[in-house]
């Protein structure tokens, strides 16, 4: 396995649309365990593939408390079971050091591939439905900073465009 690259806003890529995976084969589960290992040495509860350079409609997390539980969604669609929105402090692997509220609907239904290629779907609610629509809109080429006022967004490309600078 490999610790993988992880873009940060504003890089371009970031907003590229990812593509349905058409074949769920060995090299797509090594993709899967690179991001499962890039994820957790990364300390975050999820990653999309777009996150890593890999435009494909493919996404892990692990929300739970002992980090134990890795989840894999190829292909995702998911249906609001529950128009009431929920509040939370998003954070993301690309928008390092940053958290800002976000309103997003609290139970959804997931309908997806998993590593092997199998259909399943699943009811995810709080933590894990948040979690799953942020990472799908990674797969849209949306990130949570767009949710944000003109003014937040620019004010926190700026600090991490410099903190890129001081890096490079």
């Amino acid at each position: 396995m490999a610790i993988l690259e992880i873009l940060e806003f504003p890089d371009p890529r970031l907003r590229k649309q990812a593509q349905a995976v058409t074949r769920v084969d060995d090299a797509l589960r090594t993709l899967i365990d690179d991001m499962l290992e890039t994820m957790y040495d990364a300390s975050g509860i999820g990653l999309a593939a777009t996150q890593v350079n890999e435009h494909r409609r493919l996404l892990v997390m692990d929300t739970s408390t002992e980090r134990n539980q890795p989840r894999v969604y190829i292909n995702p669609e998911v249906d609001v079971l529950d128009p009431e929105l929920g509040e939370y402090d998003e954070g993301c692997l690309s928008v390092p050091g940053f958290y800002e509220t976000v309103h997003r609907p609290r139970r959804v239904r997931v309908t997806a591939l998993d590593r092997n290629g199998e259909t399943f779907s699943e009811e995810l609610d709080e933590l894990a439905a948040i979690c799953l629509q942020h990472e799908i809109d990674h797969l849209d080429g949306k990130l949570f900073v767009d949710y944000l006022s003109p003014l937040k967004r620019q004010r926190i490309r700026k600090k991490l465009e410099k903190s890129q600078r001081q890096h490079a």
